[in-house]
């Protein structure tokens, strides 16, 4: 018996099967694709009516357009973007002046840090001679004072008995006095006997021997033999300065008894100061007495204060192996102060030179200023103030030599160099926004 064979055009179990199994498989394929589409769609934005514009531009076009913005924000030279221009009223309201650079031969010179110290010559301790009770203050520290002036005045018993002792003598050596011109006279009259005038004048010398002593007495102790009005001894007196200066130290506290062998206060000239500096052994043989200094110190950016080296110690330190220096200098106005830290240029013998040159160029200190951590000049040009990048050398005498960044000609702001740096730092601050 032959097996049944399926009908021709008519698919059998097994295709049947196979077909919805295809089916199934491409639906869920159609699913995804179309879930992804969708996604797409949603992330992509919807295209501006610029977009569309170009899309349906020429690529020249859009190049063209492209070139354009470039040479609008390429209008500006290089570096202009700071070069900073100012009106003529804005350039005299911050100081701003402009000098032309010129090459120049400089003094070589010996740098050394220092402290200020007053002069030691014009220093006094003042302390009374007796003790005595403070009974009136007169002065305050930092009080500029005059010569002779009263700072304090004391009361002692000492210098009360002292008076008494002066008074006395005084009133007996009028009496001798009298008692000898009388003798005198009656002598020459040959009224008196001869025994009878040597005793007057013998007591006359010894009353103005003791007057004497007496006023002696009282200077010992540093009081004046002025009495009071009334004639009365007085036990008060006044502590004196011996010069005009300045009071540096005070311990003068009223009610409390001054001691000989303590200080009261401490009085100063510092129209004059000593700039102490210890010099290396290498470097006795390049200064001497005599030359000139340049001291400058932090508390006043770009000025210096012309002084000379005065002393040089005789022997060196054998611990540090240097030797102590001194320069002086005036101090007018009483800028400096003692203990301030300083810098001391001491003129030497030569001349100072950059990279085998005979001249080098020199700035004033203050013409450069520090803008992001380097050492930065401002040119003018242009009709404006451009900022420089500047290589410094050593420091002279206030200013400062110029190894690279300038050339002879420029023409270089030497003041006023701050407010260009904080009109700078305005404008970019506002550009960066």
């Amino acid at each position: 018996m032959k097996p049944t064979s399926a009908i021709a055009g008519q698919p059998t179990r097994i295709g049947k099967d196979l077909m919805k199994t295809s089916k199934t498989d491409l639906t869920l394929a159609l699913a995804i694709g179309l879930a992804t589409l969708a996604l797409t769609a949603c992330d992509k934005p919807e295209p501006t009516a610029k977009a569309a514009q170009a899309a349906t531009q020429p690529a020249g076009a859009a190049s063209g357009g492209a070139d354009k913005a470039g040479d609008k924000h390429g209008e500006h030279k290089e570096g202009e973007a700071d070069l900073l221009k100012l009106t003529a009223e804005e350039i005299e309201t911050a100081g701003i002046k402009v000098d032309e650079l010129a090459a120049q031969e400089i003094s070589e010179q010996l740098i050394v840090t220092a402290t200020i110290r007053p002069n030691q010559d014009r220093i006094t301790h003042i302390a009374p001679r007796v003790p005595g009770r403070i009974v009136k203050v007169s002065a305050n520290l930092g009080d500029p004072v005059k010569a002779g002036q009263a700072l304090i005045v004391l009361d002692s018993l000492e210098v009360g008995e002292a008076h008494s002792l002066y008074l006395q003598a005084k009133t007996q050596l009028a009496v001798t006095k009298a008692d000898f011109e009388r003798a005198e006279k009656l002598h020459g009259e040959q009224i008196i006997a001869q025994k009878d005038h040597l005793r007057a004048h013998a007591e006359y010398d010894k009353a103005q021997a003791s007057f004497a002593a007496a006023g002696d007495k009282l200077r010992m102790l540093g009081v004046g033999p002025a009495p009071a009005e009334d004639g009365r001894a007085v036990s008060t007196f006044p502590l004196n300065t011996p010069f005009a200066g300045t009071v540096i130290e005070k311990h003068a506290i009223l009610g409390e008894l001054a001691q000989p062998d303590k200080s009261v206060f401490t009085v100063a000239d510092l129209s004059r100061l000593w700039i102490e500096a210890n010099l290396f052994e290498k470097d006795l043989g390049r200064v001497k007495p005599g030359a000139e200094a340049t001291v400058t110190v932090d508390a006043y950016p770009g000025e210096s204060f012309q002084g000379k080296l005065t002393y040089i110690a005789a022997v060196v330190d054998k611990e540090t192996r240097t030797v102590q220096a001194r320069v002086e200098v005036a101090n007018p106005g009483g800028r400096l102060k003692p203990e301030m830290f300083a810098t001391a240029a001491i003129r030497t013998s030569g001349t100072a030179a950059v990279a085998g040159k005979d001249k080098v160029l020199v700035l004033p200190q203050e013409a450069v200023v520090l803008m992001q951590g380097q050492p930065t000049a401002f040119i003018a040009e242009d009709g404006g103030f451009e900022p420089r990048v500047v290589e410094l050398g050593d420091k002279l005498r206030g200013k400062v030599v110029v190894k690279n960044g300038l050339k002879a000609g420029d023409k270089v702001v030497v003041a006023g160099t701050y407010a260009l740096k904080a009109r700078l730092l305005k404008s970019q601050i506002g550009d960066s926004h």
